[in-house]
């Protein structure tokens, strides 16, 4: 037995070593290309990115600015995730026509619905701009001369780089400054939601089975690309067209099995994968346990709202979403940060790095930076910390705070530059507080207000506490400031702000809630916005040179990617399942039947509709189903983040077979730390996503536009 276990882990992990890692298309080949084919890829690196020919790059946008996306037809047709697409499938939802619950399908084209704010971006090609954004920098000593150098040559270059006039440049930093790589890119803002399904298939398991496997979600909505008659960008027109993309994915129905290649192409947001230990101790120990705790407190609250009131559910449903979505990743990353070892594992890298640094001779460059990160983390950890509690409690989770800070922003708009940039300030902040009022609810905010104030006056570092928090009866602030505020109102924000600057300025001064937002705001830039910027510029500057070092001093077969910055990145792997825990083994690919087994009638995360129930109970699959089975979703060993919501899983012949959405809680310490064993990501199957679309919503005209493939051949 001995033996065969020694046999079985020689045959896996070679095969672990080629996974994990966030590569930039561009520069695939060489070694990405011989690992990918190692895996059992068909494709080239040139298939997969290529500037001069029609490429997979070519059909994955990135989906307003946080998500990704990818085109299925060659009439523009949009794949997203149904979290991605969910705040248009809101906006676009009323008490009398739910579609958040009830689901939209666009049967004609012209019952397709605009979304004036939404926007995906192609990348054209990537360039390395290195050399140009580095230029003069190397002369200078000082960390914020550089910074501002390196600033002053992006922007020019920005703007001067060759490019057509209705394409844009991004230059974006990786290796921690180390690289720079210029994006062109070409933007559509007509885009159109075609379809989704009900909450309770697209959001089936909810809060609850958020971050974890086994998963039965069928996380996906349904847009349109529209341009104008020349197929390049154009703003909405009831005369633009179907967009007719470069390439779009075929869409397989061929199935996938244990050990199959998969490759997720998307936007991965960002990930601190060469942080030093000291940091992700801090992170472990200090900064994660404190939003836990925040988070966890307003969204008891507004759970309790919600499920009492369809329409405070409605209005809360995509804020819920987004402040649970990060909650149980942080509880989820810090359990698998300290299961895998990280710190652990990090400080004996660092004494890998340590060895290689005295054997190159290079300690007057690199011998005192892992002392350097010591003393800083140590120096900065109050004010990090203090950060967080500003951050979550007055910018993220209480909207009459954040609501607050938006008027005192506009309050040193007014000092600093006058009456007229005030004016025009004014007026774009209420036009924005419009839609943000929609959505407000005061009973439930003034009970997160209640809970999360009580939390940063007890636990935030008492040093930086503004004086109006020392001390403070909560329950009366609480009273006071939601009884006597005009910013509980969006008529009462507009009163506020009804008048010339003056007027305005000593109304808001005199407004309870204002008051308070401007003690913590006031408290935050003076005492801790400024050193931990100060420190934190230190560390960055670190940072960069330990990257430095490692991409000097790393044996050559080192697989050294950078970290994710939201620009286009692909990662691969393999259909695998995994053993979270000693005895436990979870099979890589759920069913239908595990959506039954979870079924609570009226349950506001596990109910399921009767036709799905109909189409179930008849084992109605048409083509989608398998072995009398309708898988739902499967997971893979592809290295993915924030950002990679609604990436497309492609097969190793360049077929859609799934559509990535999460990742298993186990695992969700990727984002730092990167283990083969337990990382996974979630993808829904895409038999489950045309059988929803063909059986369960009947518009087969989507289905019509698709090429489907049954994955045999390319």
């Amino acid at each position: 037995m001995r033996l065969l276990r020694l046999l079985v882990l020689l045959l896996v992990l070679p095969a672990y070593s080629q996974q994990g890692g966030m590569w930039i298309p561009s520069l695939l080949k060489g070694m990405n290309e011989k690992e990918m084919k190692s895996l059992g890829m068909k494709m080239t690196a040139a298939d997969i990115y290529d500037v001069n020919n029609s490429s997979l790059k070519d059909a994955v946008p990135q989906f307003n600015g946080g998500c990704t996306s990818e085109v299925i037809s060659s009439k523009g047709l949009l794949l997203t995730n149904h979290h991605c697409g969910f705040g248009e499938i809101q906006s676009h939802s009323t008490v009398d026509h739910d579609y958040l619950t009830d689901g939209f399908w666009a049967m004609t084209q012209e019952q397709e619905l605009p979304n004036p704010d939404l926007e995906v971006t192609f990348i054209v090609r990537i360039e390395d701009v290195t050399n140009q954004v580095l230029e003069g920098v190397s002369t200078l000593t000082n960390e914020k001369d550089k910074q501002k150098k390196i600033q002053e040559n992006i922007t020019r270059l920005t703007n001067t780089l060759p490019k057509e006039s209705w394409q844009g440049n991004s230059i974006r930093t990786f290796y921690e400054g180390n690289q720079y790589m210029r994006f062109v890119t070409e933007s559509f803002t007509d885009v159109r939601l075609v379809g989704a399904p009900p909450s309770s298939i697209g959001k089936f398991g909810s809060d609850t089975d958020n971050w974890v496997w086994p998963r039965h979600t069928g996380d996906f909505s349904l847009f349109r690309i529209y341009a104008g008659k020349d197929n390049r960008p154009a703003k909405y027109s009831k005369d633009n067209v179907p967009y007719t993309p470069k390439h779009y994915f075929p869409v397989s129905i061929g199935g996938i099995k244990q050990d199959d290649f998969t490759l997720v192409f998307g936007y991965p947001g960002r990930t601190t994968e060469y942080l030093p230990a000291v940091a992700v101790q801090q992170i472990v120990t200090s900064l994660n346990p404190a939003k836990i705790e925040l988070r966890d407190a307003a969204l008891k609250v507004a759970d309790g709202f919600m499920r009492k009131d369809n329409a405070i559910k409605i209005q809360y449903a995509a804020k819920y979403a987004g402040i649970a979505n990060y909650w149980k990743k942080w509880i989820g990353e810090t359990q698998g940060l300290k299961k895998s070892n990280a710190i652990a594992i990090k400080k004996a890298y660092e004494k890998d790095f340590m060895n290689w640094v005295a054997k190159a001779g290079k300690q007057a460059e690199y011998g005192n930076l892992l002392s350097d990160f010591e003393k800083n983390y140590a120096e900065i950890a109050p004010y990090a910390l203090s950060r967080d509690y500003f951050m979550e409690v007055v910018l993220r989770n209480t909207e009459l705070l954040s609501i607050g800070y938006k008027l005192y922003q506009l309050e040193q708009v007014y000092n600093a530059r006058g009456e007229q940039s005030f004016n025009d300030r004014r007026n774009n902040t209420i036009a924005a507080l419009e839609e943000t009022y929609k959505d407000f609810n005061k009973n439930v905010d003034e009970k997160v207000f209640e809970q999360l104030i009580e939390l940063y006056a007890a636990k935030s570092p008492k040093q930086f506490l503004p004086n109006e928090l020392v001390g403070a009866n909560i329950k009366t602030m609480t009273t006071e400031v939601y009884g006597q505020s005009k910013l509980t109102s969006y008529s009462g924000t507009k009163e506020l702000l009804n008048g010339d600057a003056k007027t305005v300025m000593t109304k808001l001064n005199e407004d309870k809630g204002y008051k308070l937002v401007k003690a913590l705001a006031e408290a935050y830039m003076n005492k801790v916005g400024p050193k931990y910027d100060e420190i934190n510029l230190k560390i960055a500057a670190l940072q960069r040179t330990y990257m430095k070092g490692i991409l000097e001093l790393s044996p050559k077969d080192a697989r050294i990617f950078p970290d994710a910055n939201s620009t286009l990145r692909v990662t691969y792997g393999k259909v695998n399942g995994y053993a979270p825990k000693d005895a436990t083994y979870y099979e890589p690919v759920t069913y239908l039947g595990g959506v039954m087994e979870k079924y609570i009638p009226g349950d506001y995360e596990f109910d399921v509709p009767q036709k799905l129930i109909d189409l179930y109970n008849k084992k109605d699959y048409g083509q989608y189903g398998e072995n009398g089975k309708m898988p739902v979703c499967f997971i893979g060993t592809n290295h993915t983040t924030g950002g990679n919501s609604g990436s497309p899983a492609i097969d190793a012949k360049g077929n859609l077979i799934g559509l990535n959405f999460d990742r298993v809680w186990e695992g969700t310490m990727s984002d730092i730390h990167y283990d083969p064993t337990i990382c996974r990501n979630i993808m829904v199957d895409m038999r489950y996503v045309l059988f929803i679309i063909d059986k369960y919503a009947g518009a087969k005209r989507l289905i019509d536009e698709m090429k489907i493939v049954n994955g045999k051949g390319k």
